[in-house]
């Protein structure tokens, strides 16, 4: 029954939802979504807005709104590498901010990204094509567009980095990378405030 779900478990909010967690009036959250800073929808034939979860979240972290009254706000972060970095993923895991899964394949990160929601993915992108043919695809499906892909790139890519960022690519990485290595690039392509 969705009328006893909590806030925190709600995919989707009102205006009054989003101002108890924002701490602000309700018409401030009126103005956000009329302006079109704060994505959502319209009710048909009614007034009401509805604003994503997804959408509230990004915004937050947009705009440095403490995220600490959003229960389940940390960053996921989904790996599709055929050889996972184990030990930063469980690091990352480790802390309080990030959950991070990881995938071998596109078959397995379908399955996961499905399931997980990522707010950004870190793809192998040893093969240039066809992680920019990826990266496409997720930014032109409506459900994922909102999804920030960092291209983790190997010495010796025919690619440098500069061309993944030309390609849709919201950041990247040279591997192996570090634990802090990765979480400046997630930070930076999500506009995390620290």
């Amino acid at each position: 029954m969705s009328g006893s779900r909590t806030i925190n478990e709600k995919e989707v909010l009102t205006t009054g939802e989003v101002a108890r967690i924002c701490h602000v009036a309700p018409r401030t959250v009126s103005k956000w979504f009329d302006t079109g800073k704060l994505r959502g929808y319209r009710i048909p034939g009614s007034r009401d807005r509805r604003i994503p979860r997804s959408q509230l979240v990004a915004f937050m972290r947009a705009n440095g709104i403490p995220m600490d009254t959003l229960e389940g706000a940390d960053c996921r972060v989904l790996v599709i590498d055929s050889n996972p970095p184990e030990e930063i993923i469980g690091a990352m895991n480790e802390s309080q901010r990030y959950k991070v899964r990881s995938a071998i394949n596109g078959f397995e990160a379908g399955i996961v990204a499905q399931e997980f929601r990522p707010h950004v993915i870190v793809l192998d992108a040893d093969i240039p094509e066809e992680a920019i043919s990826i990266c496409r695809d997720i930014k032109t499906t409506p459900r994922l567009e909102l999804i920030k892909v960092i291209a983790a790139l190997s010495d010796n890519a025919s690619f440098d980095k500069a061309n993944m960022l030309v390609n849709g690519f919201d950041g990247s990485l040279t591997k192996p990378y570090s634990l802090r290595e990765i979480v400046e690039a997630v930070e930076e392509a999500t506009n995390l405030i620290t």
